[in-house]
């Protein structure tokens, strides 16, 4: 079953972008869509930011029994990850 996670920002000038992440098949998706625009960005390597915000909600969907502890280990691992690359 696909563990979904969506949440919203808004930038410095105050235009709002939609973030989604995705888990399905052990496989994390991100997306993302500023408004005004039609199409979804996807990500095969997602920013910073939008990793560390999957992961402040996952923790709390953890604690609040919404989410598996493999979820917040694999945020992590991808955290991990990306820092390894950069």
């Amino acid at each position: 079953m696909p563990s979904q996670h969506i949440w919203t920002e808004k930038d410095r000038h105050g235009k709002k972008r939609e973030v989604r992440a995705t888990k399905f098949g052990g496989v994390w998706r991100f997306q993302s869509k500023s408004a005004g625009e039609s199409a979804w960005t996807y990500y095969d390597s997602p920013p910073s930011p939008d990793l560390l915000s999957l992961r402040e909600i996952v923790e709390r969907k953890y604690r609040r029994r919404r989410a598996s502890i493999e979820d917040v280990a694999s945020v992590d691992k991808l955290i991990e990850e990306q820092a390894s690359n950069e």
